[in-house]
């Protein structure tokens, strides 16, 4: 089994699913006392943010890369980034490395391709909604039709990630404020809906809309328990 590289703590909350969804996967997978051989670096998150906030996307991508050299210097295989937003610099992080790095776009690109998806509704921060790092990769390199929200619920979705989502809590009048989002999304032709935040999750499931939910946390983690797995 290859060892395991998670980026981790954008957020923690976020991670602890990751961490629990691979282990699982694996134990699945594999049966008896099986778990996941991880190496889990989790960085401080507020300073990471602070940068975010100045647009200081290159001492991010410093303060990840040196994160993420520690991770393959402990014996990682391969590297997760336990974020979408932070895959704006996935390319500089994978420069450093002499380990794949697996990407959560085309993790979800795959999932979406495989049910046969061709137009599909993304939730996610500002940056990753409206940035072509995430969107481009889904349309350019997986011929996906991406819709995003309005502006006004952009800006919604954004501040609600990074004020509830990221510190813990899921508040029932969020929730239905994403649930009318991602109906507009179905309105509007998205056969499905990327929850392309790894926090949302947390607050919005299947079980709570008719609409097709393609949950990043999930689907990043079962491609890491295939990857690690197989011979």
């Amino acid at each position: 089994m290859k060892t395991i590289g998670l980026l981790g703590g954008m957020s923690w909350e976020s991670t602890v699913g990751y961490y629990r969804m691979i282990n699982e996967g694996v134990k699945k997978a594999l049966g008896g006392l099986h778990s996941a051989k991880i190496v889990l670096y989790s960085v401080d998150f507020d300073p990471v943010e602070k940068l975010l906030n100045r647009g200081d996307w290159q001492g991010v991508a410093e303060d990840l890369s040196a994160a993420a050299l520690k991770i393959q210097a402990a014996g990682a295989d391969f590297l997760l980034i336990c974020t979408n937003t932070m895959h704006q610099v996935a390319p500089e992080i994978q420069d450093k490395m002499d380990i794949p790095l697996l990407h959560i776009a085309d993790a979800t690109a795959e999932a979406l391709v495989r049910s046969g998806i061709k137009k599909t509704g993304l939730l996610g921060t500002a940056f990753t909604m409206e940035q072509d790092f995430y969107k481009g990769r889904l349309n350019r390199d997986n011929g996906l039709d991406v819709l995003v929200p309005g502006k006004e619920d952009r800006a919604f979705i954004h501040q609600t990630i990074f004020q509830e989502l990221c510190l813990g809590i899921a508040k029932p009048g969020t929730r239905t404020e994403y649930l009318r989002i991602i109906s507009s999304l179905a309105d509007q032709g998205a056969e499905a809906v990327i929850l392309g935040c790894t926090e949302i999750g947390m607050l919005v499931d299947r079980k709570d809309t008719p609409v097709k939910l393609f949950d990043t946390t999930a689907i990043h983690a079962q491609k890491a328990v295939r990857y690690a797995i197989m011979p």
